[in-house]
């Protein structure tokens, strides 16, 4: 090899290497630099309704609810329901011992047809026929008949019959309501002082209390939204039928709201109430907008591809958002069209560069 070419070759060996590396550090400070960009997401400030929410502990109460107590402290010889089952109203539930009532029938029975005599021959002793089956003529003037029944004790004969029968049909329990089995208590060969529950869970009232001070937010048809504390997925809404015009010793004033019923609801079931009241023409933005600086509420506005700090103060919150306006100490204002930034916000400065995530 010609010697001359060697130092030819090395100085190009060398170029070469120096390239290799800087495009590699052009690469690495090209991929820092998309690393320290700051991408946001925004929105555009509109006055819109804002729905102000106050939030509460409350418990559900079936709209109906019967307790059923049998009429005879007899034993109870049948059971035909269980704890859990829908009846319809007029469902036989339970039967008492009828030995006694049967009895009582029997009897009253036998007085009614041994009087039935003794009033024929009350009305045939007034001159006055009967039929073949001792019933009086129509031609027996009223007041007559009624006093020859009294007289006779036929007409006692038969409102003994009447009870006798009504305390036969009382060992029956059926339902008076149509609703759900609940909190059976009666077993069978013993005697129950009560029954059953039975409670229409196909709508539920919703009780809760509000303190003194947030009466303005509450009143008769505002909406409710419903969540048992078992299941935040479930939300049944509904709307406040009374507010009771009474503060308690503890400064608090009783709600009841109405609401559908649900598979997921219970009587007595505890839940999480939210009641909305609609508030016009503000300026709502999401919780993560606002961010917090020196003390002060801030949010930062999107201006020519800079974050720009501006302070705020807020109005009212709910679960997902702030209404907001412009700070009154620090004299700033907010305009429809402004452009807020609503993520990536939390390391930002005034006039940070930023750019919009696409």
């Amino acid at each position: 090899m010609n010697r001359n070419l060697i130092p030819i070759l090395s100085l190009l060996l060398l170029a070469s290497c120096n390239g290799g590396k800087e495009s590699k550090e052009n690469a690495a400070m090209r991929m820092q630099a998309e690393q320290t960009e700051n991408y946001v997401d925004t929105m555009t400030l509109r006055l819109t309704d804002f729905n102000r929410e106050l939030v509460c502990n409350g418990r559900l109460r079936a709209a109906v609810k019967s307790m059923l107590v049998p009429r005879h402290s007899d034993l109870v010889t049948s059971i035909l329901v269980r704890e859990g089952q829908w009846v319809e109203q007029g469902t036989l539930l339970a039967v008492t011992d009828e030995t006694d009532y049967l009895r009582e029938v029997e009897r009253a029975e036998r007085d009614l047809e041994k009087t039935r005599v003794d009033l024929a021959d009350k009305l045939l002793q007034l001159g006055y026929d009967v039929d073949s089956d001792l019933n009086p003529r129509s031609d027996v003037p009223t007041d007559i008949l009624r006093r020859a029944e009294v007289t006779s004790g036929h007409y006692a004969a038969q409102y003994q019959l009447q009870t006798a029968r009504r305390n036969l049909n009382d060992c029956r329990l059926t339902a008076p309501v149509s609703g759900r089995i609940a909190d059976l208590e009666a077993h069978l060969h013993q005697r129950a002082e009560k029954f059953c529950n039975i409670i229409d869970d196909r709508s539920f009232g919703v009780e809760f209390n509000v303190l003194e001070a947030e009466l303005p937010i509450v009143s008769t048809g505002h909406r409710v939204r419903v969540t048992p504390f078992t299941d935040d997925s479930l939300m049944v809404a509904g709307n406040i039928v009374s507010v009771n015009p009474t503060v308690s010793e503890k400064g608090l004033v009783k709600v009841t709201a109405q609401i559908p019923g649900h598979n997921g609801f219970v009587d007595g079931m505890n839940v999480r109430v939210v009641v909305e009241r609609k508030v016009p023409r503000m300026f709502v933005v999401p919780k993560d907008a606002v961010v917090e600086r020196d003390g002060y509420n801030v949010i930062f506005l999107y201006d020519n591809g800079h974050a720009r700090w501006t302070y705020v103060d807020i109005v009212a919150s709910n679960i997902t958002g702030h209404a907001i306006t412009g700070c009154a100490r620090k004299e700033t204002t907010l305009h429809e069209g402004d452009v807020v930034i609503t993520s990536g916000n939390l390391n930002l400065a005034d006039n940070t560069p930023v750019r919009i995530r696409e």
